[in-house]
């Protein structure tokens, strides 16, 4: 199983844009959110690459920025389960005028990849290897692009995160 080394070269120049980003903060992670808030958009895709990511997030940003609900994070997952078009879920802090919101429950098991976006299908079976591995079953899988095409070439390096939500196990009645 491929993963991205955990380690950001410490000679990185921000660009301004997107920050530098440390694997080891998202690799083999547990993470449990209770109704964390996001926006949530619809990208038009044709055979899973969007075709108008840009104009959305764009849009999307500036509802963000004038909500005044920009996270410190600035988390983006992605459903990409058609090949038609995926759900992106942008974290925000507060509800944004205008925008649709969701919130996002559960336990979520995370990796880091690098790569081209074209190793989608194999980072797909590995967190699936993963979380069997872990003893868990899959619900839902995300995942988040931590930076935008020109910052993940200006860094050097295009990591991925993926997000497995996990089935919680069923509670007996008491």
């Amino acid at each position: 199983m491929q993963t991205a080394q955990a380690q950001t070269p410490k000679s990185v120049t921000p660009t301004g844009c997107c920050p530098p980003f440390d694997p080891a903060t998202w690799e083999a992670k547990e993470v449990h959110w209770d109704d964390k808030l996001f926006l949530k958009d619809h990208v038009v895709s044709f055979f899973h690459v969007p075709l108008n990511m840009g104009r959305r997030l764009t849009k999307d940003m500036a509802l963000i920025e004038a909500a005044g609900a920009k996270s410190e994070q600035q988390l983006m997952l992605a459903d990409d389960s058609s090949p038609w078009g995926s759900e992106l879920y942008i974290d925000v802090t507060r509800p944004v005028p205008g925008a649709k919101m969701e919130r996002l429950s559960g336990t979520f098991l995370t990796r880091v990849f690098s790569g081209p976006y074209s190793e989608m299908g194999r980072w797909s079976e590995e967190m699936r290897t993963f979380v069997r591995g872990r003893g868990c079953e899959l619900d839902k899988l995300f995942f988040a692009y931590v930076m935008c095409p020109a910052c993940a070439k200006a860094y050097g390096t295009n990591y991925v995160v993926g997000f497995a939500r996990v089935k919680e196990p069923e509670r007996l009645p008491a």
